[in-house]
């Protein structure tokens, strides 16, 4: 009967059903060959029994509606914690056989050595709809806290196609055999610790406790901080609290969310379709992290850097497809227009004026609504560069939210706040035409409507996407090393600005940057552009290509930029397909082959991509421009000349390595050409290029990565020469000028080139490095340091363009 009953059943749960299985693959639960599995679920229904059936055999793993003998005895293959709460609600709903079923196991495990089982949790949301403090009738439908049978029938008939099954790793009973005891108090341990597994990743696939807006309102106007200050503005400009009050109230209503699961659902349907249009795939990479801070109870706040306004959606989406609350996400004000407004605010985002300055009343209800996100639960999303890149590098960090993150805690948060990292990359960004524009002098484009409506109309492939989570920042752990007293400043009302905060939070910024960097995902464009810009004429033969990317790739996985990063498994030919399918080279066919170029305007959009991904490449090249031009050094020698341009690099490029890091890597790169046979060690400890080598030339385009660079460097330091003392803002702006002059003799197409900020950088690096001080007046002063620097970069530079450089 039992079987005729679920076999009856599953006919409409199937049709019902659309179950999102997280994760996704059978690898990531450690199985391997062992079948001897069994479940573990929080409710004894019927429907999830078969929801987890489907989701199993998607996974072709065994059946958790078969039965096992165990002792003898014929034992379910699943365990259920609960059972459904009664239809009728003054009867007492019986207790499940978990606690025997797991004794049973374990006096099994006990008495059979050889055997050793495997437990999978498994958590099974129907909707995700998080409740409210003012529960409404569709969330009473939807709240699963022990469904009755009647409850069930409607979830299924309306959440049924978003259904959540969540399988987490696989548990040996043999270890917990050996490390807890097989009796009947490691039972009830085995079965408690489940429920608290379960409650944990239902936190954090729901989110905490829903407040509506004008819960919030209360709230905020109920801080001591808002309190106090609407008493003093009223004092001080003349008018009443209640005029004062209304006008904070319009404040928190252009800034609050109005967080809706209906928009979130509706929204993933819609982003599901527009990625399958617009992207090949999404690649994500580290999203266990997520789920493993959320389960220990973290306060997540993502930092991604900021390409594109795909950004917004893009990291939302992933973020519900790897289970977990979507995030309430700080948006510019200048993204508050109808419709999208409305819609991003009841996705979740709140928004933000550009600038606080001179408004107190703002950036005090603004500080206050943020720490109250943070108090509540909610994870939350801002961008820490302020707006979008325009060149494709990390922009210098605005340091302001971060602050308020901090000045948050300081009122004694318990949970702790963990900062996420996070780089997005794409083999297409919709503005990069655009964003040239801008840098040429255009002014920068109102969003509107009908910017969205000419949007659409452009949509086409964009080959993919890339999504990675790097390592996560954890706010109370890093103030702890920074500033071991910050517990001091901590006040429950309004805690003041302490001294250490600035300095504390430029460093924490940086370290985002970096990363954010750490975690690059390389991919078939921006490898591209980063090889066809360092060759002569922009183009290669198709053959050559293939060959430089497959060396490009090779290296990294041989001796990775960092182990955060994405590599593509592609080859070199499927490289070059998906560039050539994506336009964004010229391809000209002769009777030898493919000839693959760019265009004048595809190398400057081409620049764009390429500095996605300049960073990971930076010390490989240093490695390969001192073989070119050095006819020989010593492993130290190349280690020191290494670390003195990276030292440099670092400050500008968000670079993670120290000391020993740069060194391993050196090292590392070094060997891996040696195996290649690209470059031989002799016996007196000399290295050099292996000119007997047919493919020592896939060296030079490797080498050429660091030109640009090694030419603003240059630059600096001739003007420091000739001109010194010399006050900062007269050397940014004479490298500048010199800059754009090199642009123009040596045809550098790149905006970076020119831009005053990263000349400002090489100065800042300079100085910090000890390579120019200032002296009585503040103006810049060679030290004895820069000497030995400037030789190393006379040795890296072309001739051509140093005559120039000295010369000018």
């Amino acid at each position: 009967m039992r079987a005729l009953f679920y076999f009856l059943l599953s006919w409409p749960v199937r049709l019902l059903v659309r179950c999102k299985i997280i994760p996704d693959n059978v690898d990531a639960l450690e199985l391997g060959d062992n079948k001897d599995v069994f479940y573990i679920v929080r409710y004894q229904s019927a429907s999830d029994l078969i929801a987890l059936q489907m989701a199993c055999k998607k996974l072709n793993m065994p059946d958790p509606l078969e039965t096992v003998q165990v002792n003898g005895k014929s034992m379910s293959r699943c365990i259920c914690l609960e059972k459904p709460s009664s239809v009728i609600p003054w009867i007492t709903r019986s207790s499940t056989k978990a606690i025997e079923q797991g004794l049973a196991l374990l006096k099994e495990h006990e008495a059979n050595t050889n055997k050793d089982a495997k437990l999978i949790p498994v958590n099974l949301l129907w909707g995700r709809a998080p409740t409210k403090q003012k529960a409404n009738v569709g969330h009473v439908l939807a709240d699963e806290a022990s469904p009755s049978m009647f409850r069930k029938f409607w979830m299924v008939l309306f959440l049924g196609r978003d259904t959540l099954a969540r399988f987490s790793a696989a548990v040996s009973f043999r270890e917990m055999v050996e490390t807890q005891g097989s009796d009947k108090v490691a039972a009830r341990k085995l079965i408690r610790m489940a429920r608290i597994h379960f409650y944990r990743q239902t936190v954090a696939a729901i989110g905490p406790r829903l407040m509506d807006r004008q819960q919030k309102f209360t709230a905020l106007f109920a801080t001591p901080a808002i309190k106090r200050l609407i008493k003093d503005e009223a004092k001080s400009k003349g008018k009443t609290e209640a005029e004062i009050k209304k006008q904070a109230l319009g404040m928190m209503k252009e800034i609050a969310a109005d967080y809706r699961q209906t928009v979130i659902r509706l929204g993933e349907r819609i982003l599901g379709w527009l990625w399958n249009r617009l992207y090949d795939g999404i690649e994500v990479k580290n999203a266990d992290r997520l789920r493993t801070l959320s389960e220990e109870g973290h306060e997540i706040i993502y930092v991604p850097c900021h390409r594109s306004h795909m950004d917004y959606l893009l990291l939302t989406y992933v973020i519900y497809h790897q289970g977990l609350v979507t995030p309430r996400i700080a948006a510019g004000i200048n993204l508050n227009f109808w419709p999208a407004g409305p819609i991003f605010r009841k996705a979740g985002a709140f928004f933000i004026r550009r600038s606080f300055r001179g408004n107190r009343l703002y950036s005090t209800i603004f500080r206050e609504y943020l720490g109250l996100l943070f108090s509540r639960g909610y994870s939350v999303k801002y961008y820490t560069e302020g707006g979008r890149s325009r060149t494709g590098r990390l922009l210098q960090p605005k340091t302001g939210m971060l602050a308020m993150t901090v000045q948050s805690m300081l009122k004694g948060i318990d949970r702790p706040l963990t900062l996420v990292p996070v780089y997005i990359g794409y083999e297409h960004v919709m503005e990069v035409a655009s964003y040239h524009k801008e840098l040429k002098g255009s002014s920068k484009q109102k969003e509107s409507v009908f910017g969205i409506v000419k949007a659409i109309r452009k949509l086409r492939n964009y080959g993919k996407g890339y999504v990675t989570f790097g390592e996560p920042i954890n706010i109370n752990e890093f103030l702890n090393k920074e500033v071991p007293e910050w517990r001091d400043s901590i006040d429950p009302i309004d805690p003041p600005k302490p001294k250490w905060l600035t300095p504390a939070v430029n460093v924490m910024a940086n370290q985002v940057m970096t990363e954010i960097n750490k975690a690059v995902a390389l991919n078939s464009v921006t490898l591209t552009a980063l090889i066809l810009l360092t060759a002569e004429n922009k183009a290669l033969t198709r053959k050559e290509l293939e060959e430089q990317l497959d060396f490009f790739l090779g290296l990294q996985r041989s001796a990775p930029f960092s182990k955060e990063m994405y590599i593509p498994e592609e080859s070199g030919k499927q490289l070059v397909d998906s560039v050539i399918r994506l336009n964004k080279v010229d391809v000209c066919d002769d009777k030898l082959g493919q000839i693959i170029s760019l265009s004048e305007q595809a190398c400057l959009e081409m620049s764009y991509y390429r500095n996605n991904i300049v960073h990971a490449y930076m010390l490989p090249s240093v490695v390969c421009r001192l073989l070119r031009t050095y006819d020989k050094l010593t492993t130290e020698e190349i280690d020191h000349k290494v670390e003195q341009l990276a030292q440099l690099i670092k400050a500008e490029l968000y670079l993670w390595q120290s000391h020993d890091n740069i060194i391993e890597q050196t090292e590392a790169i070094l060997a891996t050409l040696q195996t290649q046979g690209l470059i031989k060690l002799s016996k007196a400890g000399y290295w050099s290029i292996n000119e007997d080598c047919s493919s020592a030339y896939m060296l030079n385009l490797m080498s050429a990565c660091i030109s640009e660079t090694v030419q603003r460097y240059t630059i600096v330091l001739n003007i420091i020469k000739q001109a010194a003392p010399i006050s900062r803002s007269s050397l940014e702006s004479d490298a500048t000028t010199l800059a754009q002059r090199m642009s123009k003799l040596h045809n550098i197409n790149a905006p970076e080139f020119i831009d005053r900020k990263a000349q400002a950088a090489v100065v800042n690096a300079l100085r910090e490095y000890g390579y120019i001080e200032s002296d009585e007046t503040g103006c810049f002063i060679a030290t004895d340091r820069l000497t030995e620097l400037n030789e190393t970069l006379e040795h890296l530079i072309e001739p051509d363009v140093l005559q120039s450089i000295l010369h000018s």
